[in-house]
């Protein structure tokens, strides 16, 4: 049987504050959930087309190519459980529902927004490393 050494003190971590912090290299750990969730092809677009804005589901569907009705509301009802979407259905005929970010959900999608302009900006670069017919795959 493995030992776990408790160790605390000023600039080392003990086995609760990791814990309470996450910790994604573990298989165990909740915090991959989110990770899924925020880092999905469409989690990305969704947090990044909520950056700053309050919008509908169907403005959310024009704006994101490709998402399906389907894959968008899954999405929306993931990061809403996560704490990342805020969710408002007013009670109207017919029934208006609005998204935006929470404050964790602002902050998340500053970081996914990094890595998408990253992404965007080292595009060119990044091809040159593709076998040929890759470029046809990704516009299915």
């Amino acid at each position: 049987m493995k030992k776990v050494k408790i160790v605390s003190g000023a600039g080392q971590e003990g086995l609760s504050g990791k814990l309470l912090r996450g910790d994604l290299l573990s298989a165990a750990c909740p915090s991959r959930i989110i990770l899924k969730h925020m880092t999905s092809r469409w989690g990305v677009l969704v947090l990044i087309s909520l950056e700053g804005n309050t919008r509908r589901f169907s403005e959310l569907r024009r704006l994101i190519g490709g998402v399906s009705e389907r894959m968008l509301a899954q999405t929306l009802q993931w990061l809403e459980a996560d704490g990342l979407v805020k969710r408002v259905a007013y009670e109207v005929v017919p029934p208006h529902v609005e998204y935006s970010l929470t404050p964790l959900g602002q902050e998340a999608a500053a970081k996914v927004r990094d890595l998408a302009d990253w992404i965007e900006g080292s595009l060119p670069s990044l091809m040159q490393h593709w076998p040929a017919g890759m470029l046809a795959e990704a516009e299915e």
